[in-house]
């Protein structure tokens, strides 16, 4: 297929680039869909010229449908967007990509996506589409799940596809709430995959933002306490990775805790540690129910994050020893390669 890709991009380059083309267009339809021309001219920042030709296009190949509501992509559509998904990888050269940066960053595993989350919030579902299906591929039916919130794992949960079966399979939340975006907080994201994986979850009611001495009192509590007694038995901890700076803010660190995080040079947040760009943790939130020895025994440490604006906390992450399978996007790849 590499020899094919590269006579194509050689002999009939606008072919590729039309290809590419196409196929955004459809995924954004098929993403936010129904979707009229103007917001998909919006969205993608195309002229609603171009976009009518080629709508009318992929209408005439029975690739799309449009009605009063908006444009969605038919069934043949969507199975054209599944066989072009690795054709798309493969033309962009994100294989490649994913070798070096598992060697690099010394990972069992990295699943690259085309594009960037940071100027295309729709490829935030495509990481997600993916770290489901990985998900699915390692998972038994007795395993326990931990994971945390985020808008990535929430898309992780939102397409895992749903099994009718049920299973033994656990999840659990591996943090408390921050108290609002209800629908990103750990307890959903939890509630949500374990309806679609046929297992059972429990919740963990305690907030995330409050002090030390609170949640000792907490943890002695029977309910909180069985909670965290199987979190800390998950052969699976699927969680996100924030800037540092961003997710102080997002979680109300009071200001001195700020100050701090930049004078050691804090770079990014994950599963309530705040790490250096060196992988050193430089700070811990209270609520941290697994700690770096219960994620040494955890088998499958899954990240996903992507953006361009995340390579250096995807970095400190990854060399912190807190990540064994990583799931990123193009944009924040590119970033990683160059510093790294």
């Amino acid at each position: 297929m590499n020899d094919i890709i590269s006579l194509q991009q050689k002999i009939v380059p606008e072919l590729i680039e039309l290809l590419q083309k196409r196929y955004t267009i459809m995924r954004n339809i098929y993403f936010s869909q129904p979707i009229g021309r103007r917001a998909l001219s919006y969205q993608l920042n195309i002229g609603e010229r171009i976009i009518r030709t080629e709508v009318s296009f992929l209408k005439r190949q029975g690739l799309i449908d449009i009605n009063p509501l908006g444009m969605t992509v038919t069934k043949d559509g969507e199975k054209l967007l599944e066989e072009l998904k690795e054709f798309i990888h493969e033309l962009k050269g994100l294989n490649n990509m994913e070798k070096t940066l598992k060697e690099r960053l010394k990972l069992k595993k990295v699943i690259v996506i085309p594009g960037d989350v940071d100027s295309d919030r729709l490829i935030k579902k495509d990481m997600g589409k993916s770290a489901a299906a990985y998900l699915k591929s390692i998972i038994k039916n007795d395993s326990i799940i931990a994971l945390t919130g985020g808008s990535s794992v929430m898309e992780v949960a939102n397409e895992m596809p749903q099994c009718y079966t049920k299973s033994d399979i656990m999840v659990v939340p591996a943090r408390g709430g921050l108290g609002r975006e209800v629908e990103k907080q750990a307890n959903t994201i939890a509630s949500v995959l374990a309806k679609k994986l046929g297992g059972s979850y429990k919740m963990l009611h305690i907030p995330d933002n409050i002090g030390k001495e609170a949640i000792e009192t907490l943890m002695n509590e029977p309910d909180i306490k069985s909670v965290i007694d199987i979190l800390k038995e998950a052969d699976v901890v699927l969680f996100g990775i924030g800037r540092a700076d961003v997710m102080a803010d997002r979680r109300n660190l009071p200001s001195s805790t700020k100050e701090y995080l930049k004078s050691v040079g804090a770079t990014s947040e994950a599963l309530g540690f705040y790490l250096n760009i060196n992988g050193e943790t430089v700070y811990e939130t209270p609520s941290i129910f697994l700690t770096k020895d219960d994620l040494k025994n955890v088998k499958n440490l899954i990240a996903v994050s992507g953006g361009k604006s995340k390579a250096d906390a995807i970095i400190s992450t990854c060399i912190s020893g807190m990540v064994d399978v990583l799931i990123t996007d193009e944009g924040a790849a590119f970033e990683i390669l160059k510093s790294c």
